[in-house]
């Protein structure tokens, strides 16, 4: 009806660098009133999402990184601030790694 979706989860389903709370989104506008969304920021959405590891988890974050919607060097950055396993972040970095890869092999 309105051209979105919108899925609200408990903040315990994902895993989030830090500070993420400090980066949240509002969502409201004059149809959403009194109600509102608080988003994640982009950046930290596909890290929590990077944090899965599934496959269509990465085909998005490549979607919105060869949209130039999110940078990779922030995305670097944030999956370092996750309180996660070490593997787990250096699983994230080699990902990204290997994305920007893609563009330094192209004439």
């Amino acid at each position: 009806m309105n051209g979105y979706y919108a899925q609200g989860v408990s903040i315990t389903t994902a895993k989030l660098p830090a500070d993420w709370k400090d980066r949240v989104v509002v969502f409201q506008n004059f149809s959403s009133v009194p109600g509102r969304g608080i988003c994640l920021e982009p950046h930290d959405l596909v890290v929590s999402k990077l944090v899965a590891g599934r496959e269509k988890d990465r085909v998005f974050a490549a979607a919105l990184l060869d949209a130039g919607l999110i940078q990779a060097s922030t995305l670097m950055e944030r999956a370092r601030m996750l309180d996660e396993l070490p593997g787990v972040i250096r699983r994230i970095v080699k990902w990204i790694e290997w994305w920007e890869s893609r563009f330094q092999s192209r004439p």
